[in-house]
């Protein structure tokens, strides 16, 4: 499969072109070009000075990266965010300290987010009366288990 070509303009002089880390990594990093401290509970929409052409029929997923969040409690707000094919502004992301009690201190420059490049589907909604059986039916939050406080005896 050829891998699809994503226009890259850096609308700051800053602003670091995505890049994967590895080779066989799914998302590449993306970098925030302005100083941040958040405080503890706080969120703040962060610039990353590019903005993307991504082609017809893929869409970009941004993800928080995990060494951060597990050694400072950063996020993101709406997790994952999504860049449409046809969004051409800076793409910006709503971080979130979710730390009780430590500031979090960001550098311009500072790798804050992952990005995932992936096809996506345009579906035709049906409405109909009834939906066909499946084998989860209607089981939602917590009905496959995996936690073992959830499991009664």
């Amino acid at each position: 499969m050829d891998n699809p070509h994503v226009l890259v303009v850096r609308s700051e002089a800053s602003a670091r072109v995505p890049v994967y880390a590895h080779d066989d990594d799914a998302g590449a990093d993306l970098a925030i070009v302005e100083d941040v401290t958040l405080a503890p509970g706080e969120r703040r929409v962060v610039g990353t000075g590019i903005q993307l052409a991504i082609p017809a029929g893929f869409a970009g997923f941004v993800y928080p990266r995990s060494g951060l969040a597990a050694r400072c409690g950063l996020s993101m707000v709406n997790s994952p965010g999504v860049i449409d094919a046809g969004y051409r502004g800076e793409i910006r992301i709503c971080l979130l300290n979710t730390d009780r009690h430590d500031p979090i201190h960001l550098s311009a420059g500072d790798l804050v987010a992952q990005m995932v490049i992936q096809p996506v589907a345009h579906v035709v909604f049906t409405p109909t009366h009834q939906l066909p059986d499946s084998g989860r039916g209607a089981g939602g939050y917590g009905s496959s288990g995996g936690v073992a406080a959830w499991r009664t005896a």
